[in-house]
């Protein structure tokens, strides 16, 4: 087991990042670049989602729709760590750079489509690059803000999620209904080329040059881990059973693969993703709390737009506005936490409540009925959201102080791939259990007209289409949804409690950038160590 101490990365200069000064001035034009280019990466699913029915239409392969966003997911999970390592050791500007370029000639090539297995193709493309957007804008944040002044900048990132999530949809709608379905891909263009005018100008970091060679079979093998993952969750219960050969199959690829790649670590020079990052107690236990945040949160937002438009009536149309009281107390609540961290230097009561809050959220949520009112849900939303907004940034700023800095890139990137593993997880296991408990009530309500033509997938349901159904029918569809929604969230909800668990054991160690008399960066790490 042996890691070179002399291989790494290194500045050609004896100035580091972390040492380098940075003027209040600088680092807010930075952030113009990087808040552009998160509100790419988090736009660009959301707005082709709701053009989709039109670009099947127009493109026909509708057997092949799935695929146009597995390929976009497996190619962004599988490159992220990837991307996060190659920050480190060639410098994060130039590979966030070519990360930006590579997502935008994927769009370009996806909206030129003129074909299904054409669009699929791009759609990987473009995702090979949006797996560096989101590692790239966190672990450029990492290297210019200390953590303890990172929440003066927070708030814009919660407040890019929270605009994504609701004018996505929106966007899509206007683009799809006025335009073309080609200008879904097309809008990513100018945004682009505006987050790589301002980061070419505006972000100066030392040039990194890395003696190591890259870490290929880690690599392949950590790719094959991850994309076997993801498939699981995504063709598990819906293409094929959840025993069938193939998914056991996956199974067993996912597992030897992750094996070996634990196996390969050991024994490389640089290896692709460092284990010995997981003898910090402090980075392993807020790569559990984001795996449950990613869970809670994709698992809530899938499910929760279909209780309000079945049981409650709402419109399709701007589904985004749905979420809204979810990203207002997510928001809020992460602004507030913010500067309260940058303020204190503390962080550790924040998780605690954050997942108190979260858990609290999803059991006020499982006690919606179909005589639940909009108001109480949004009310309940509000609570999920506030134990969300404690936790999104702060699991990124405990990952990324928990590391040395020439880790930065690859700290972000676990985090990320965490988050989002937890998400494909949420949602597969969420839908099984959703369409199971749908099924079993609308099998009680309607008996054998259940299964011989009266009910279908309430995801596949309008509220125009459901009103026109007869009142028992409707009844049942009600209370199926609402029974569904129940399961969901109170399992999501134990879940939760092992995030609660987590919490409570981290360690209060000094972020770094926290003034004089306290512990350095090299010594917070000792701390925090296994």
């Amino acid at each position: 087991m042996s890691q070179s101490k002399t291989a790494g990365p290194v500045p050609e200069d004896k100035t580091t990042e972390e040492e380098q000064p940075r003027s209040p001035r600088e680092i807010r034009l930075v952030m113009v670049g990087l808040v552009v280019t998160m509100l790419l990466a988090m736009l660009d699913n959301l707005i082709v989602g709701t053009a989709m029915p039109t670009i099947v239409g127009d493109l026909g392969g509708a057997e092949h729709l799935s695929w146009v966003v597995t390929a976009y997911t497996l190619a962004t999970a599988a490159s992220t760590p990837i991307w996060g390592k190659l920050g480190d050791m060639y410098g994060r500007k130039g590979t966030f750079l070519t990360s930006i370029v590579i997502f935008l000639v994927g769009s370009a090539l996806s909206g030129l489509s003129q074909n299904m297995n054409e669009l699929i193709g791009f759609r990987a493309v473009q995702g090979l690059g949006a797996g560096g957007l989101m590692v790239g804008v966190m672990s450029i944040m990492g290297a210019l803000v200390p953590p303890r002044d990172r929440g003066k900048y927070q708030g814009m990132f919660a407040a890019v999620m929270a605009l994504a999530t609701i004018g996505g949809p929106l966007v899509g709608g206007f683009i799809t209904d006025h335009l073309s379905w080609h200008w879904t891909f097309y809008i990513n263009l100018p945004l682009g080329v505006v987050a790589l005018a301002v980061v070419v100008v505006t972000l100066k970091l030392p040039k990194v040059r890395s003696t190591a060679k890259i870490d290929y079979l880690g690599a392949i093998l950590l790719t094959v881990g991850i994309t076997s993952l993801v498939l699981i969750t995504t063709w598990g219960g819906q293409q094929y059973a959840w025993g069938s050969k193939e998914i056991l199959g996956l199974a067993a690829l996912s597992a030897a693969s992750l094996i070996a790649f634990c196996y390969v670590e050991q024994r490389v020079e640089e290896p692709m993703l460092p284990l010995s990052l997981f003898r910090n107690l402090n980075f392993t236990l807020v790569s559990i709390i984001g795996f449950i945040v990613g869970f809670v949160m994709f698992g809530s937002t899938v499910f929760l737009p279909l209780y309000q438009q079945i049981v409650q009536g709402a419109s399709a149309t701007n589904s985004g506005l749905l979420l809204m009281p979810m990203m207002f107390g997510m928001l809020v609540i992460s602004l507030v936490v913010g500067q309260a961290v940058t303020k204190t230097g503390k962080y550790r009561i924040y998780p605690i409540i954050g997942t108190i809050v979260m858990t609290g959220g999803m059991i006020l949520l499982s006690t919606m009925g179909v005589g639940t009112s909009s108001f109480t849900s949004a009310c309940w939303m509000v609570v999920l959201g506030a134990g969300m907004g404690f936790l999104m940034q702060i699991t990124m700023l405990v990952a990324q102080n928990s590391v040395e800095l020439k880790d930065m890139g690859v700290a972000s990137s676990t985090a990320t791939l965490f988050r989002t593993i937890g998400g494909s997880f949420g949602v597969a296991l969420f839908g099984a259990l959703f369409n199971n408990r749908v099924a079993d009530t609308m099998k009680e309500r309607l008996g054998e007209q259940a299964s011989a033509g009266g009910a279908k997938d309430p995801g596949q349901m309008s509220p125009a289409a459901m009103r026109a159904l007869p009142a028992p029918v409707q009844d049942a569809y009600h209370h199926a949804v609402s029974n569904g929604m129940h399961t969901v969230f109170l399992w999501g909800a134990g879940v939760a409690v092992i995030a609660i668990a987590a919490a409570v054991f981290l360690r209060e160690v000094p972020l770094r950038g926290t003034g004089k008399g306290e512990a350095p960066a090299e010594s917070s790490l000792e701390a925090a160590a296994v």
